[in-house]
């Protein structure tokens, strides 16, 4: 049984809309078919083919009744932040066009060049307080251009 690829992400959030904007307006993904769960939720899409049932699946616990517990099980109240996972990252060009979307929202970033990699990262945070790394072309950077 050899793994393909990730499939989705899922992220439990009391901040649902606040997410979901986040995830569209700073990420670039675009809201999708979502199955009719008894919880609230939002699937979230890269690009314009929905096969893949989403790259993100926002999960409201507020106001979500049983629907949530009987469907994935009980949590305990979850902390804000990365819990176990540390961080979650992606591939992408035009770091300059990023930079001016975080910095329209005042969204804090940390940036380095990874040595010898050819990577520039950018770490910042989704409002439930997980960790985002955007892995760039260095060469953006060095030279200045896309």
């Amino acid at each position: 049984m050899p793994i393909r690829k990730l499939g989705h992400y899922s992220i439990r959030t009391g901040h649902l809309e606040e997410s979901r904007r986040f995830y569209v307006e700073v990420m670039g993904f675009h809201e999708g078919y979502r199955p009719a769960f008894d919880f609230p939720g939002v699937w979230l899409y890269q690009g314009d083919d929905e096969a893949d049932y989403g790259v993100v699946h926002l999960i409201g616990t507020a106001g979500g009744g049983d629907g949530l517990a009987e469907y994935l099980g009980e949590r305990p109240d979850l902390a804000q932040g990365t819990g176990v996972v540390d961080h979650l990252a992606f591939l992408a060009n035009d770091v300059e066009e990023f930079r001016e979307r975080l910095a329209a929202r005042s969204i804090d970033y940390r940036e380095r060049t990874v040595p010898d990699l050819g990577l520039h990262q950018m770490f910042f945070e989704d409002p439930s307080g997980l960790t985002i790394e955007m892995n760039f072309p260095a060469l953006e950077v060095e030279t200045g251009t896309n």
